[in-house]
């Protein structure tokens, strides 16, 4: 079995007082949230729970003395069927239920995780390689092709819709009234306000369409080099009716929705194979 005086690090002679100075230092170490929520910080947390509330309380902690000393006479009591036995075994099993939940939580907390960074970071770098690039797909496509891209685009939309306004409702919340929040002390759940979350959004994409541009700008002959192959099949922007700079704003608009559904389609096929 396990000791408990050893996981808190104190004697077997401590008393209460002692017990809970070990805690509360090693609680402050070991805390999911100070170790980013790992799951080995998890595990160790919850021993180090169930090691406390079992030495701070007289009956838990004179039962466990008695298993440690049966155990070090070469036997134990967990398998018989008196009452201390049938009671460690069922507060044995809450608390692996209890541990078992907690890592499922947080398993499922970081794949939430991941897709909102998925996300967000392939919104961000596709209006960077679509303002640094300027892709002509649309002009060098036929009616097949334009109808494919027209599909995915619509798509896209509705799942990058979707997809933020479950992070917003998931990890932002909207600050209370001053007043309201000077009676009543409630500390809000989500760990960002909404209106960083859209500062966050909208500065992240003014970032990755500027430093597009900029890149573009300095490197276009390069680019204009890899789009050699469209050329072809585009026509010009005065040929068409509209200027380069409506052909960008619209491909800035157009691309990278279908850039976020595919990179998000294929992290979920990824994700399940991985789990399965």
């Amino acid at each position: 079995m396990t000791d408990y005086y050893q996981i808190l690090g104190v004697k077997r002679s401590a008393s209460s007082t002692e017990i809970k100075s070990a805690y509360r230092q090693l609680a402050r170490k070991r805390h999911p949230d100070v170790n980013r929520g790992s799951e080995k910080a998890q595990r160790e947390f919850a021993l180090l729970s169930l090691a406390y509330h079992t030495l701070i309380d007289p009956q838990e902690r004179a039962f466990h003395d008695q298993q440690l000393d049966k155990q070090r006479n070469g036997r134990s009591i967990l398998d018989s069927d008196n009452p201390h036995a049938q009671r460690a075994r069922a507060a044995q099993a809450r608390w692996d239920r209890v541990v078992n939940q907690i890592l499922e939580n947080d398993r499922r907390e970081n794949t939430a995780r991941q897709r909102a960074v998925f996300t967000t970071v392939s919104l961000f770098l596709s209006t960077f390689f679509v303002a640094m690039i300027k892709p002509p797909l649309w002009q060098s496509f036929g009616l097949v092709g334009r109808a494919i891209l027209a599909t995915l685009f619509l798509a896209g939309i509705w799942h990058l819709i979707k997809r933020l306004r479950e992070y917003f409702s998931h990890y932002t919340y909207k600050p209370d009234p001053i007043h309201f929040s000077i009676t009543e002390e409630k500390s809000p759940t989500q760990p960002f306000t909404r209106f960083s979350a859209y500062a966050f959004l909208v500065g992240g994409y003014g970032v990755s369409l500027g430093l597009g541009l900029l890149i573009g700008w300095q490197a276009q002959d390069f680019f204009s080099d890899l789009t050699m192959l469209f050329r072809h099949h585009v026509t010009t922007g005065t040929a068409t009716g509209f200027s380069p700079t409506a052909l960008i704003v619209s491909d800035l608009i157009f691309y990278p929705p279908i850039a976020v559904l595919i990179i998000d389609t294929m992290h979920a096929i990824a994700s399940r194979i991985d789990a399965g």
